[in-house]
């Protein structure tokens, strides 16, 4: 367990280092970008949208002078462009971690990627699985990385009690949005423990590792312009929320640690401490199906075919 003294106003440098942030120009990752820029270390924005990458990368040197900042195009409903991505993210020199951010969250209807799959599930899972498995050499050869997976407390709230690993697309029954992101975010999180395990089995010097960012809330925001620029009306609504919610800034934070905290160890989850809601980072453990290590291999396995990647670890 961690016992580091941490602060997350104060960052330790990390000069020479090097992070893809996936969706990095937006929301939660936008900040994860800015406050591991602040640390002097080389920060890689994977997004869809060049024009909203650069408006990102404008926002934070405008807070980070002198940012070390680069843009990389990744469309993760499209296994091509994830191949493409991997291929150069494999020709970085280095690679101290991967941040698996980007996430499509809701769609009203049940819509399919370029492959074929499920959108919610073909991003989220198939895409995040594909983009970290083709992107392992330069991971391997980066002493201290790591895949920093985003978990949430999604499956917690929609009472997901399993997952049917032979209908991830799915295909059967009527379309629901929320409980297909839950699943999704729980399909990821099972991957991220069962990566843990193999790693470790491999003796591998990758480690995975998951941290979620609570109840972030836009209109709780620190405004960022041209990125996050909520409305004083939205604002004002959502202060109440300010009790069990906090600003995606904030819901940064333990992101930023699993990424930068050299005391974090493989298999471990971070959140914010108060109700796994507001505040600084802490060490969780949600358990439950996250426990069940033949519901976690038979997701990795389902999830491998459907991406057609093999990952040997």
């Amino acid at each position: 367990m961690s016992t580091t003294r941490w602060n997350p106003h104060h960052l330790p440098t990390a000069d020479e280092k090097t992070f893809v942030v996936t969706g990095g120009h937006a929301g939660i990752g936008y900040f994860i970008s800015e406050q591991l820029a602040s640390t002097g270390a080389h920060i890689v924005l994977a997004a869809r949208t060049e024009a909203k990458a650069e408006r990102a990368m404008t926002a934070i040197r405008r807070h980070v002078p002198g940012a070390q900042l680069s843009f990389l195009h990744l469309d993760l409903s499209h296994l091509a462009s994830v191949a493409e991505a991997a291929s150069t993210i494999s020709r970085l020199p280095r690679l101290d971690a991967l941040i698996l951010n980007a996430a499509a969250i809701l769609t009203t209807a049940r819509t399919e990627t370029a492959d074929g799959h499920e959108t919610v599930f073909g991003a989220n899972v198939i895409g995040n699985f594909a983009l970290a498995a083709q992107s392992m050499d330069s991971l391997e050869r980066t002493p201290g990385s790591r895949i920093v997976t985003l978990a949430s407390i999604a499956p917690t709230l929609a009472r997901l009690r399993t997952l049917d690993t032979t209908d991830l697309n799915s295909t059967l029954g009527s379309y629901q949005r929320f409980p297909t992101y839950a699943r999704s975010k729980l399909a990821q999180m099972l991957i991220a423990l069962e990566l843990d395990r193999r790693l470790r089995e491999a003796n591998s010097p990758v480690t995975s590792v998951m941290a979620h960012p609570g109840g972030a809330r836009d209109g709780l925001t620190a405004r960022r312009a041209g990125v996050i620029e909520p409305s004083a009306l939205h604002r004002l609504r959502v202060a109440p929320l300010a009790l069990v919610a906090q600003g995606k800034h904030r819901g940064a934070w333990p992101i930023v640690r699993a990424a930068l905290d050299e005391s974090v160890e493989g298999g471990q989850t971070w959140g914010p401490r108060w109700w796994s809601s507001i505040g600084q980072p802490r060490l969780e453990n949600f358990g439950g199906l996250l426990l069940d290590r033949p519901l976690a291999t038979a997701t990795w396995n389902a999830t491998q075919r459907l991406a057609g990647v093999t990952w040997n670890v």
